[in-house]
């Protein structure tokens, strides 16, 4: 039984990180006429209220995209832009989660294929998209969703795979999913979220990427704090597989500005570099 909701996380800086480095990859597929496919495994409800009960009861978006200024961040712009269009005021109330903002891309030949087990959130998500014929939503398990759909016929695509990592056996399944993936399709963009809360079993996933025999692998990471047992998620980041380009100049470039805005104390740091190289 899934208890996990991001309806009670939506809006963090873990989310801040994640949206930003989809986007750019989104930004770099339109580039070029030929169709894609964006696959979410683990989608959501697509849309959250931060005025709700779950939102408010943790509040972790006032320590996240509630701390950033539009104004102050011109190269966020399309971000920005896209919250704008689900917040009737100047005050921030809706955030849409990573299925909503991939819609903004997608244009009549592309495909989005959205996962997520939890029957609340997947009726929800059939709500917030309905009635677009680009998207499919299935109240399934992603990641055997995921092998079952490629090559995706665009044979071009970015795959998000952001589990809660709720239950530990997540840390396995989306390594043995990636390697599985990665060899029906090597040439997609494969993004991996993946939150710090026991550091071990971040280096146990990226050891594993790394002797993996996959290449051109590079790392975002923002930590507020220092790693500490005990704090809940002290860091989040973005693992990203044949990324784009540009994205390693612009990462290197935001990611200590964001620091300055995001970080809690002296101990907060990120990383932007490459796991394995071409």
């Amino acid at each position: 039984m899934l208890s996990y909701r991001h309806s009670f996380h939506a809006g963090n800086f873990a989310d801040v990180i994640k949206h930003i480095v989809i986007i750019e990859i989104l930004e770099h597929l339109i580039n070029k006429d030929n169709a894609f496919d964006y696959i979410d495994t683990h989608a959501g409800a697509g849309l959250y209220n931060l005025r709700s009960e779950h939102a408010e009861k943790l509040q972790e978006y006032r320590k996240g995209v509630a701390r950033l200024k539009p104004e102050d961040w011109p190269e966020l712009d399309r971000y920005f832009e896209i919250l704008k269009q689900y917040n009737t005021s100047a005050e921030l109330t809706c955030y849409p989660g990573s299925p909503l903002l991939a819609m903004h891309f997608l244009r009549a030949k592309d495909k989005a294929w959205l996962f997520e087990m939890h029957s609340t959130d997947a009726g929800l998500l059939k709500k917030n998209t309905a009635g677009d014929k680009r998207v499919r939503v299935m109240q399934d398990d992603g990641y055997k969703g995921l092998l079952s759909l490629l090559p995706p016929a665009s044979r071009r695509g970015l795959i998000l795979v952001d589990p809660s990592y709720e239950l530990k056996t997540d840390y396995v399944d989306v390594f043995e999913t990636i390697s599985k993936a990665y060899k029906k399709f090597s040439t997609g963009i494969y993004a991996i979220w993946y939150p710090v809360v026991e550091r071990k079993r971040i280096d146990q996933l990226e050891k594993k990427l790394k002797t993996s025999g996959i290449k051109k692998i590079q790392r975002y990471e923002l930590a507020r704090t220092a790693d500490a047992p005990g704090r809940g998620m002290t860091a989040a980041g973005m693992i990203v597989i044949n990324p784009p380009w540009m994205l390693m100049d612009k990462m290197s470039s935001l990611l200590p500005r964001l620091l300055a805005v995001l970080g809690e104390d002296k101990t907060a740091f990120f990383k932007a570099d490459a796991l394995v190289g071409e």
